[in-house]
Parts: C-alpha cells; sequence; structure tokens
C-alpha cells in the first residue's frame, strides 16, 4: 500500500511554492475582468487546476482548495447578478430581500478574500493552510487518504 506523506516546507519547491500561491491569486486577477460575470473566477479556477494537476500533490491541493472555496462565492454573486438584471428589466424595486442577498454576498466575498490572502500566503510558504469544509475535502482528493492494517487513516490533515 501506497502512503503519500505531507511534504514538510522545506521539502516543497519554490516552483511549487508558487504555483500553489498562485492558485489563490487566480482569484485576484479575474475578479478585475468578471465584475459583471462572476462566472469567469470559477471557469479561470478550473482551469488553473487542470493545467497545474500535474505539477504535485501540494500544488493540486491548493488548487482544489482554491477551486472549491470559489464555488459557493461564485453561485452567490451570479445569483446576485442575476436577480439584479431581472429588477432592472422589470422597473421592479429592489426589496429588502435583495439588500439582504447583497450584503451577504459582500460578507462571503471579503471572507474569501481574507482566507485567499492568508491561503496564499501559507502555500508561498510552502505550509497547508485547511479552510473550513474545503481544507479536508481539497486534501482527501489531492493525498489519496488510505487505511493501514490496523484500519488507521493515515496522512490525516489537523482536526480543527
Amino acid at each position: 500500500m501506497e502512503f503519500h506523506p505531507i511534504p514538510q516546507p522545506e521539502e516543497v519547491t519554490e516552483r511549487e511554492k508558487q504555483d500553489a500561491m498562485g492558485a489563490y491569486l487566480m482569484m485576484f486577477a479575474t475578479t478585475a475582468i468578471g465584475l459583471p460575470l462572476p462566472i469567469v473566477n470559477m471557469i479561470a479556477s478550473i482551469v488553473y487546476f487542470f493545467v497545474n494537476k500535474s505539477k504535485g500533490r501540494f500544488v493540486q491541493f491548493h488548487s482544489l482548495q482554491s477551486m472549491y472555496s470559489q464555488l459557493p462565492v461564485s453561485i452567490l454573486n451570479s445569483y446576485l447578478v442575476i436577480w439584479a438584471i431581472v429588477n432592472i428589466t422589470k422597473d421592479n424595486p429592489f426589496t429588502n430581500v435583495f439588500w439582504g442577498l447583497m450584503i451577504t454576498a459582500g460578507v462571503f466575498n471579503l471572507l474569501y478574500f481574507i482566507f485567499s490572502i492568508i491561503g496564499a500566503v501559507k502555500a508561498y510558504r510552502g505550509q497547508f493552510y485547511y479552510f473550513l469544509f474545503f481544507g479536508r475535502l481539497s486534501y482527501i482528493q489531492a493525498y489519496k487518504m488510505k487505511e493501514d492494517k490496523e484500519n488507521q487513516t493515515v496522512n490525516m490533515p489537523p482536526k480543527m
């Protein structure tokens, strides 16, 4: 049975660190382009993942985590844009529900920006940073968790 140990920061090459950091910074580059079309960020993170998939498990982990965490933000932003367009074309006033959704989207985007910056810095240092919900999923997919003979899992991310 083959196990894939988590690399220590000094074992990660500079190129891997830069590529892993790029997974998080891709969002900043595409945000300026994709403001009217939030789905552009999601497409960019998917493309980045597949382009960098073969560059090692460390890069794959960070690319997956960035992509997965971009999904709910992209869906929320797309829904908000569609709702705004529909209400503008129908000359409907924006309701309190719309403004509540707008505030929620703003909070989610702010949190995503903050966690992406932290993730980029940690990746550049050769470290892992596990996002809530998405970190464990990314870890399992990138490092293909396996069980040893005593059914004790190895290569587990830290418990939160």
